[in-house]
C-alpha cells in the first residue's frame, strides 16, 4: 500500500489530515484480511474423518422400503431352510433371491416360476414356500 505526505515534513507530529487521507484511500474489502496456518495435525486429522452421502427424504424412505423388504426376505429364507440338529450339513443348499432380477422380469408368472425353481430344495412345506412366493410379490410390487 502506497502511503504519502502531502505536506512538507515537520516536527516529527502528523497533522490529522493526513491520517484521515491515507484511510480513505484504504479499500474497504482489504481491511479484515488475515492469514490463518494450521498445524500439520489438524490436517492429518482431518483427513481420517470419513465422508457420509446426505440422501433427500424420499430417497431415504425408498432405502428403509428397499432394506425392510431384504431383512424380510432373508428371515423368510432362513425360516424355509432350516434344518434339525441331527441331519447331517453336508446337503446345506443356500439359495440367493436377488430382488433386482426379479424386478426386471416382465410378469409375475415369470417371477413366480423362477422363485419356484429357486425354492425346490427348501426344507420347509410346499404351503409355506407358496405363501412366501405370494408375500414376495406382494412385497416386490411396492419397491
Amino acid at each position: 500500500m502506497e502511503c504519502g505526505v502531502t505536506g512538507g515534513y515537520t516536527n516529527g507530529t502528523t497533522p490529522a489530515g493526513i491520517l484521515a487521507d491515507v484511510r480513505s484511500e484504504r479499500s474497504p474489502s482489504k481491511t479484515g484480511l488475515h492469514v490463518n496456518f494450521k498445524d500439520k495435525g489438524e490436517i492429518k486429522e482431518r483427513r481420517e474423518k470419513f465422508l457420509t452421502a446426505k440422501y433427500g427424504h424420499h430417497q431415504m424412505s425408498l432405502i428403509r422400503k428397499r432394506l425392510a423388504v431384504e431383512m424380510w426376505l432373508y428371515e423368510e429364507l432362513k425360516k424355509l431352510y432350516e434344518t434339525s440338529k441331527q441331519v447331517d450339513d453336508v446337503n446345506n443348499d443356500e439359495v440367493e433371491v436377488d430382488i433386482d432380477e426379479l424386478l426386471d422380469m416382465d410378469n409375475d408368472d415369470e417371477r413366480r416360476r423362477h422363485l419356484q425353481n429357486l425354492l425346490i430344495n427348501a426344507k420347509g412345506p410346499q404351503s409355506d414356500v407358496k405363501k412366501f412366493i405370494n408375500d414376495l410379490l406382494d412385497k416386490a410390487k411396492t419397491l
